[in-house]
């Protein structure tokens, strides 16, 4: 049990998602849980969501774990000591290192790992496994805006200008985010652009956030699944062929105009209209209140998961990109284009050696001289440094292979819920010869590992954290964590030692960091010049932040990031095969998954929160009255959602805020009611971002099995 006293007014950010909003706990007394306040503080301005007012109830939660658990023969896990666990662990790697060699032991990381976790994750993983595969579930979130940033800008930080710009924006177009539910704070930097009625929201349901478009506030384009890149080329057309380009700011300050022009020119509006099912008055209406925007306060182009989650998505934020261009709203001091990071550290999580390409400061792991840099910093000669590895679907498909994975890792992440085509990756968990996982709770992968290892929670440990806009903030320890669990950096450290591994790994997060800004120094996320000191005085720090400068609150103002300083406009189409065919094939309706209000990612913190679990405690399907009664669905009744990969099963709530052709799951819940049963392991060639936005399926009426297990945890149930 958590000993839940703290510091008289420990000042600290919410442990969920990357608004980071600003918090302070209160003290407290076992059994009593510490009180949340809401903090000033420009994202959140003192507000917090549901999420954040109840996230120190898993702090003293009854089913966390404190004490290693390993699993025995009979499938039961039973506590050991820290010291047989790390020995059992070292001996493991050797011995598929020995038999299978390196790259049969794998890690899978968290983007809600603090940046010297994070960091330090990378380096364990190359030099002290001496493995080459390593990847994230960052990947399943921003990997794709990440591939269409860099290669439009030079540059990849999720938004280049501080959320507060928003406040005085006359249009914001905001594709394929509900930030209502997602990220509630955020919609209060809408509240100037609702009053000038400039708010278009492009989603296929008339989500929390469409709605805020009612009343003259905006404009919601509703358009058919898997078609938000030909929306968007349409989009394009328009603006050049009714004269709304931004000539100068093309002609100075981007390559490639000739190329997209003619890429653009067969997608006029009533195309475009007949795929997407926008109607051409919408779409024009768009384009030019766009253009208008960017003299009477600026105009914003924001893009979330719901056009970036598709094997085209990053064609498709690349074509959002190419359309913020052609107006000029990139690199300007009142207009911009960015992308809504989602996990807690999902920015700070992939910049420091987490992802299967990369080295810490955002370096190519291919790069010589980024080779040579991190080298120098480890203390190592560069060839011992591993290459590339597997993306993190790819590196799931490996699992438990003859020629694949056979001992691995899991920090901060739950794929037996969260990865796609769930049911597959399920399958390679339980093939390998060794799974350790670590965690606070017993999430639905830990339930899978041979060891599980006690972690310390948000609260309970010092590090660092990067928001969507690239601020790098404090995270401070406010409670005393339970006395078996540790550090990730704790278990690096000692496990390095047992490994012989090279250079040092110290379990102390602020010499951490000052490696980490050591490793990072030069490269495009640099945060050289940021200490712990500087974070704590309160000042501000958006990377880069080089030595002797002040950070970059708003990139690219002067330059883009590429040699030539400027960026690049790059033609992209659809597939020859559309999408939205592949989706409607018979009786089949179009899939789309998203998030609730009262939960978060996988749901394995959330669902454990009483208030939150009792306000959505199951999965239900969002389904529109004519789609059901086409089917002889009742409202409130069990049905299931089959395809070829799985299936769900689960009760179906009328809508009229979806498509009739459409049909809504969130992806919070685990066994027969988790949306990614149906979700595609297909992937974008660019980025590795899998199809989770899309699926094709069919719904029938049909009793629920009463054998199905309930998706609020056992130790939820017997509390209530």
């Amino acid at each position: 049990m958590t000993t839940l006293t703290t510091t008289a007014g420990t000042d600290t950010h919410c442990p969920y998602c990357a608004l980071q909003c600003a918090m302070r706990i209160t003290p407290a007394v076992a059994p009593e849980i510490p009180t949340i306040e809401g903090r000033e503080f420009p994202t959140n301005r003192g507000g917090l969501c549901r999420k954040g007012w109840t996230s120190a109830s898993l702090l003293g939660h009854p089913g966390r774990v404190t004490t290693p658990l390993l699993k025995g023969p009979d499938g039961v896990h039973r506590p050991i000591e820290w010291a047989q666990a790390l020995d059992l662990i070292a001996d493991q790697v050797q011995r598929t290192r020995r038999d299978f060699g390196p790259d049969a032991v794998g890690v899978f990381g968290g983007g809600g790992l603090t940046n010297e976790k994070a960091y330090q994750l990378g380096k364990f993983t190359r030099l002290a496994l001496g493995t080459s595969r390593i990847d994230y579930n960052g990947r399943f979130c921003m990997s794709s805006a990440a591939a269409a940033g860099n290669r439009a800008f030079g540059l990849d930080r999720g938004l280049p200008f501080p959320l507060t710009d928003l406040d005085t924006a006359h249009t914001v177009l905001l594709l394929g985010s509900n930030v209502a539910e997602t990220m509630p704070p955020f919609v209060q930097h809408l509240a100037g652009v609702r009053e000038a009625g400039g708010l278009i929201v492009v989603d296929p349901r008339r989500s929390a956030t469409a709605n805020f478009t009612a009343d003259g506030a905006g404009l919601h384009l509703q358009p058919v699944p898997a078609t938000d890149l030909v929306l968007l080329l349409g989009l394009s057309h328009i603006v050049i062929q009714d004269g709304l380009v931004d000539e100068r700011f093309i002609a100075e300050r981007t390559t490639g105009y000739a190329a997209l022009a003619r890429s653009v020119s067969s997608w006029w509006p009533e195309r475009v209209q007949a795929i997407t099912g926008v109607p051409v008055h919408l779409l024009r209406e768009t384009a030019h209140r766009l253009a208008e925007g960017r003299t009477r306060g600026g105009s914003y182009i924001l893009t979330g998961r719901g056009v970036e989650q598709h094997v085209d998505g990053t064609d498709t934020a690349t074509a959002a990109i190419n359309l913020a261009l052609l107006l000029g709203l990139p690199g300007s001091a009142t207009s911009g284009y960015g992308t809504l990071t989602g996990q807690g550290n999902g920015q700070g999580g992939r910049e420091h050696g987490q992802k299967a390409d990369q080295l810490p400061g955002y370096r190519k792991i291919t790069d010589p001289a980024a080779r040579a840099h991190v080298a120098k910093v480890w203390g190592v000669d560069a060839s011992v440094i591993p290459g590339p590895g597997l993306p993190a679907v790819e590196l799931l498909a490996s699992l438990g292979k003859p020629d694949g994975v056979r001992t691995f890792f899991i920090h901060g992440a739950n794929v037996a819920v969260s990865a796609p085509n769930a049911s597959e990756v399920l399958k390679g968990l339980r093939s390998l010869d060794f799974l350790v996982v670590c965690d606070f709770v017993m999430s639905e992968t830990a339930r899978e590992a041979d060891l599980v290892l006690p972690v310390l929670q948000w609260a309970e440990e010092e590090g660092t954290m990067t928001t969507l806009e690239g601020r790098v903030l404090r995270r401070r320890a406010a409670v005393t964590p339970p006395a078996g669990a540790r550090s990730e950096l704790w278990i690096f450290s000692e496990l390095a030692q047992r490994l012989d591994a090279p250079s040092t790994f110290s379990p102390d997060p602020e010499t951490v960091f000052t490696e980490l800004r050591a490793a990072s120094e030069g490269g495009l996320s640099d945060y050289s010049g940021i200490d712990y000191a500087l974070l704590d005085s309160g000042a501000e720090a958006y990377w880069p932040y080089p030595k002797g400068s002040r950070g970059t609150p708003r990139l690219f103002l002067e330059a883009f990031a590429h040699a030539d300083g400027r960026a690049v406009l790059t033609a992209v189409s659809p597939a020859a095969v559309s999408a939205r065919d592949a989706l409607f094939r018979g009786d089949t309706l179009a899939l789309i998954t998203g998030r609730l209000l009262e939960h978060y990612q996988s749901g394995a913190q959330t669902r454990r929160v009483p208030e939150l679990a009792g306000a959505a405690p199951h999965a239900e399907l969002l389904i529109h009255p004519l789609a059901a009664a086409a089917r002889g669905i009742l409202d409130g009744a069990q049905v299931t959602i089959a395809n070829d990969r799985g299936t769900v099963r689960c009760a179906a709530k009328f809508s009229t805020a979806i498509r009739s052709d459409t049909v809504f799951l969130p992806f919070h819940f685990p066994q027969e009611e988790n949306a990614n049963l149906l979700t595609s392991a297909a992937t974008d060639p660019i980025s590795g971002m899998p199809e989770f936005k899309s699926a094709s399926v069919t719904v029938t009426a049909g009793a629920l099995d009463p054998a199905i297990s309930d998706s609020v945890p056992a130790e939820l149930q017997e509390a209530s």
